[in-house]
């Protein structure tokens, strides 16, 4: 469970029609700091960036005004990142320090996700960084309302940023404020016209941090715990207290006829690197369809102080790896934060307690598990 983490960070920016995607790519852009930024636009016909980009009847790299470079797609993603990567390795191309992805509007992010993270030879020289979401604020919750893709968009972001305030009113705003908190209430809330939504630091998202080479746990940590935060204080939180001390933070946003959910379990002692690859092998197997984000710090009973990190889109994962060590002063539990689609998170939970030898049978309402075909050692109905 160790690889090398020298990857260039991905950053995945998306957002229904018309929510600005573009515009804000623009904004980023004039940052010095995306100098020597590979953007990729992965809608071929509506490319935009400022007139820089130079129309082409096939995949075309072009150099930007600002030292970015862009490439339209019309084929797989997965073959353009290899491409790309083949010609810095080959020095036909200059080397890039960060890559921004803009999906078409229509597009469900999770395939792009996986396109990153699925490929051997992708997620070998790829790190995905995050993926940060536009909602449009004037037509954002009937979009939300209509559009199952809107709805995937949110639930995945690390970052949200809401744009078209200043055209909405007052009270469209909060609404859809609210609604997103429902969807993902982990995610920072941005408002799309605030300066800083316009530098590269919103691109800077995920677990893994260029700056440092190491995975950004401080961060994802402490948003993990704002997060639990506001559950607890929209009174959805709920703790399991038990032997081994798990604790879960559950956030149902089924709402309006989505499946949604977002909840965390945070496990108080070292974990069997065995037993954790058998939970997460296991889990996205049977049930990786449904699994739309999962992102964990572990600790490892054969080196408790080296935690181990994990991040999966549905059935595929990056390649595992160790940092060094905890951040200074963080909470050294394991903590594994999930957003599903139709998977319940009382069997998440309990799968998961059963792989950690804690099988849970305190819960009185089982029903939810009694349809499930999965016979697992020691996993107590």
């Amino acid at each position: 469970m160790s690889t090398s983490v020298n990857r260039i960070p991905v950053s995945i920016l998306t957002g229904f029609l018309g929510a600005g995607k573009s515009t804000l790519l623009n904004r980023i852009l004039q940052d010095p700091a995306t100098t020597d930024t590979a953007v990729i636009i992965n809608e071929f016909g509506e490319v935009g960036i400022d007139n820089l980009l130079v129309e082409s009847s096939g995949d075309t790299l072009v150099q930007l005004a600002n030292g970015c470079l862009c490439c339209t797609v019309r084929g797989e993603l997965v073959d353009t990142l290899a491409t790309m990567m083949d010609n810095i390795q080959t020095g036909r191309l200059k080397p890039v320090r960060r890559v921004v992805i803009e999906t078409t509007g229509l597009a469900d992010p999770t395939p792009v996700m996986q396109s990153v993270m699925g490929h051997p030879v992708i997620a070998q020289n790829f790190e995905l960084d995050g993926v940060i979401t536009l909602v449009d604020a004037v037509n954002g919750l009937s979009t939300l309302e209509r559009h199952k893709e809107a709805v995937k968009q949110v639930a995945v972001a690390d970052r949200l940023i809401v744009s078209k305030a200043t055209m909405a009113d007052a009270a469209q705003v909060e609404a859809l404020q609210a609604r997103l908190a429902e969807l993902n209430p982990r995610a920072p809330r941005l408002d799309g016209d605030a300066p800083e939504a316009g530098t590269a630091s919103i691109l800077v998202n995920g677990i893994y941090d260029p700056a440092t080479k190491i995975a950004d746990v401080d961060r994802w940590l402490r948003d993990e715990i704002s997060g639990a935060a506001h559950a607890h204080h929209h009174g959805h939180h709920h703790h399991d207290h038990h032997e081994g001390h798990d604790h879960h933070h559950q956030h149902d946003v089924n709402r309006h006829g989505d499946d949604i959910r977002s909840f965390s379990i945070i496990h108080d002692k070292p974990i069997d690197p065995i037993a954790i690859e058998m939970f997460v092998d296991l889990l996205r197997s049977a049930h990786g369809e449904k699994l739309l984000r999962m992102k964990a710090v572990v600790a490892l009973s054969d080196n408790p102080e080296r935690p181990l990190v994990l991040h999966g889109v549905q059935n595929i994962f990056h390649p595992p790896h160790r940092l060094k060590a905890w951040p200074a002063g963080s909470d050294r539990r394991t903590r594994m934060v999930l957003i599903t689609q139709g998977l319940p998170e009382a069997f998440v939970s309990d799968l998961f307690a059963a792989f950690t030898g804690q099988p849970r049978i305190d819960r009185p309402d089982r029903a939810a598990l009694e349809d499930n075909p999965l016979a697992v050692p020691g996993f107590r109905m």
